[in-house]
């Protein structure tokens, strides 16, 4: 079947081909071309071969790069600060932990009552904790040590003295509560 589909297009190709003979040296002209058009493509290959090394040889160096970028990196701001005045570390640690532990306490006596005095108490340590950052900002800068240091322990006691006000009274609202809940009779 299929060399019947071969044969009818023989046949009705059959006049139009091309039965002239070359001229005289075509094979030679073709085998020169043939022979530099090899040339060509081993220079090619030369070139090609640089390259393959070299684009190997950048890639480690990009990631050597960022291998050492990822590892080198910068000290934080607090190893810094811990860098200039190591007591600072200890203290903060100390105030830290009870700044802390009072918020949790905090949160612990939390009512509808107290709800917007607790609320306003930590936008205010909110507010303290931006000002204590920039204070470690200006010791790193180079400001007058002992001015910052003892400006950054007053930071940490106005925070425990707010925290303790405000747990005095949401314990007030707490007693006055209860004393106006045993008054009322039905």
């Amino acid at each position: 079947m299929e060399n019947d589909t071969i044969n009818k297009l023989f046949d009705n190709l059959q006049g139009t081909f091309n039965m002239e003979e070359p001229q005289e040296g075509h094979q030679k002209r073709f085998l020169e071309k043939l022979e530099a058009s090899k040339r060509v493509v081993s220079v090619q290959k030369r070139k090609a071969s640089w390259w393959r090394p070299l684009s190997i040889a950048a890639s480690v160096v990009i990631l050597l790069g960022v291998g050492i970028s990822l590892f080198n990196t910068s000290p934080s701001i607090d190893q810094q600060v811990a860098e200039i005045a190591p007591e600072v570390s200890q203290t903060e640690f100390y105030f830290a932990s009870l700044i802390e532990e009072q918020v949790k306490q905090l949160e612990k006596e939390s009512t509808p009552e107290t709800k917007k005095i607790i609320d306003d108490t930590m936008i205010q340590l909110q507010r303290l904790e931006t000002n204590y950052k920039m204070l470690e900002q200006d010791l790193l800068n180079g400001g007058n040590s002992k001015l910052i240091l003892s400006a950054m322990i007053n930071n940490f006691q106005t925070r425990i003295d707010l925290l303790q006000d405000v747990l005095h009274q949401v314990e007030n609202i707490k007693n006055l509560k209860n004393y106006n809940d045993e008054n009322y009779t039905i």
